[in-house]
């Protein structure tokens, strides 16, 4: 295994583990970041680990043209009981997602370390926010880097009540000009909207 210093570079994607752990260390920095989400690299540690770098294979996608949405889920879209709005609170929702508490996970990832240096990416134009209000309430939301290349990096997303979050991704993705959304990983709630499993080969040449 690769342990990182201050010099920005990543293993080549044939070195990462059979779960695509990929190098260990480093910093959050822009630019590490920056240069990791343009390799296909992401961070994904807890507080009491050091920084871990994954490039997985297969990559977990959602490709928009094949977003899938339900009937039930129309009708909700229809009712408008739900507001979407963009960068207008990336800090809260960071800051919610660090604390949902997720089936098969004790603890959180998005550590004060990670909400401070993705805080820095939006304030650059490089990390986007979606939040989704009922009655002036935050309800929902996700957050993600854009790297401007078509692509939009998904990391993370939270409901307080239901179907909150599909709102805001459907939404987001409905009125936006992405060729793909990375969803790193698969995860039940996003192959029920269409998401898919390809090579990671096929994925870096989408970056």
């Amino acid at each position: 295994m690769h342990f990182l210093n201050q010099d920005l570079w990543f293993p080549d994607y044939s070195e990462a583990s059979a779960d695509g752990l990929l190098a260990i260390g480093g910093d959050l920095s822009t630019e590490r970041l920056l240069f990791a989400y343009e390799s296909g690299v992401f961070p994904w540690y807890s507080e009491d680990e050091p920084i871990l770098w994954w490039s997985p294979d297969p990559r977990f996608v959602l490709f928009p043209e094949k977003l899938k949405v339900s009937k039930s889920m129309r009708q909700v879209l229809r009712n408008k009981k739900f507001t979407v709005t963009i960068n207008k609170d990336f800090k809260s929702v960071m800051q919610v997602c660090s604390k949902i508490k997720r089936e098969g996970q004790d603890d959180t990832w998005i550590t004060n370390d990670m909400i401070d240096a993705y805080i820095k990416l939006n304030e650059l134009g490089y990390a986007k926010s979606v939040e989704v209000w009922q009655d002036e309430a935050l309800v929902g939301g996700l957050y993600g880097v854009d790297l401007g290349n078509g692509v939009f990096c998904g990391e993370s997303m939270f409901s307080r009540v239901s179907n909150a979050s599909k709102v805001g991704f459907i939404t987001f993705i409905q009125n936006s000009n992405y060729k793909l959304i990375d969803c790193q990983v698969h995860t039940n709630h996003l192959e029920s909207l269409g998401a898919e499993d390809i090579p990671r080969s096929k994925f870096l040449k989408y970056l």
